[in-house]
């Protein structure tokens, strides 16, 4: 097993009773048994219900490189680890082949919203329930549109979902901001006023003391070639049912595809890795991995610090937390090329609302 360290400075109720110095806290990482698949999956929804962790979906190259003409294939197998497990079980398939959709923990279960794959991008919105020994799929109201490389959170009752793709091969992003209340499910989907940044994908997004934040992503842009091409972007932006959106301190770098939401300890919110641009100009062969960069904005002060680094880097994946725990399991690792690993570390765990 192999462990990581990161530093991170803890507000403690003996600063209530005497001063003291700035202390530290390691946050662990840890292996967990690997993923099912013996080159891993990028897209893959995650999330936990019944006790265990979910991975669902997903895509890889299963043959040969992208650059060396190896064909994308979408997955629809569900794994479940259980708690102290050491290997994964199948726990069922999705109704088709699907990844790239946003992926929420609620108390009832994991939330899948939109998600695509080489056919189509989908409005569908499931909730997937596993209690140990069988899979059910509840249909939820699906999106006003499409959505794929979509991001979103959960904030209070609210979930919200913002951008992404509404065809696999579209050439410009969708400016769209939706919320669905759970506690008026039969409303649907509302469309709010969209983020007044670029419109984008593959952003990265957070839940804290009830606003919702967007972190950098990419804009779809057209190149001088008349090819689709990415811009990098680093704005970050919260919004809130009563003030609407507000601009927030840039990001110090780009950030494309970091796992998401972005997960909250001591008070922080942790953009961990992503594509921060740097090796965009070289060949994917050439491609030295990811971001291992951990980031933390501090809502109250409005400013981004260095967290650490992380042992690893995934992009294309999401956070889940299970069993106080924060968890990557699987996503890619250089540019088509994904890993089965799956790690975990401590951190502060938000309350799930439960599901109507």
């Amino acid at each position: 097993m192999f462990s990581g360290h990161l530093c991170l400075p803890i507000a403690t109720v003996l600063l209530l009773v005497a001063p003291a110095r700035p202390s530290c806290a390691a946050l662990n990482w840890e292996r967990l048994p690997d993923l099912p698949d013996r080159i891993g999956l990028a897209g893959s929804y995650v999330g936990v219900s019944g006790g265990a962790l979910l991975v669902a979906g997903g895509a890889n190259f299963p043959d040969k490189r992208p650059w060396d003409g190896g064909e994308k294939v979408w997955h629809d197998r569900i794994v479940a680890l259980a708690a102290d497990a050491t290997t994964w079980r199948d726990a069922g398939r999705l109704p088709e082949p699907a990844g790239y959709g946003v992926s929420l923990t609620l108390d009832d279960g994991l939330l899948l919203i939109g998600g695509g794959n080489a056919k189509r991008n989908f409005p569908e919105v499931r909730l997937l329930r596993w209690d140990g020994r069988a899979l059910a799929i509840q249909a939820w109201p699906p999106l006003p549109r499409p959505l794929a490389l979509a991001a979103g959170a959960i904030v209070g009752r609210t979930v919200y979902v913002a951008g992404g793709i509404d065809q696999p091969d579209a050439r410009r992003a969708q400016r769209v901001f939706y919320a669905l209340d759970l506690d008026a499910m039969a409303a649907g989907w509302r469309a709010l006023e969209p983020c007044p940044g670029a419109e984008r994908i593959l952003a990265t997004t957070a839940a804290h003391d009830g606003a919702f934040y967007l972190f950098g992503g990419a804009r779809l842009v057209t190149d001088a070639a008349g090819a689709s091409a990415r811009e990098q972007l680093r704005d970050a932006w919260r919004y809130t049912p009563a003030a609407g959106w507000k601009r927030l301190a840039d990001l110090p770098h780009s950030v494309v595809a970091a796992p998401s939401p972005a997960p909250e300890v001591g008070g922080k919110l942790l953009i961990l890795g992503g594509d921060d641009g740097t090796q965009v100009d070289l060949p994917p062969a050439a491609h030295r991995g990811f971001s291992h960069d951990v980031l933390a904005y501090d809502p109250a002060a409005d400013r981004w610090s260095r967290f650490g680094e992380m042992p690893f880097s995934f992009v294309t994946t999401p956070v889940a937390h299970w069993r106080g725990r924060i968890v990557l399991a699987g996503g890619e690792i250089h540019p088509g090329i994904r890993s089965p690993a799956v790690w975990r570390t401590t951190a502060k765990q938000t309350p799930r609302p439960p599901a109507p």
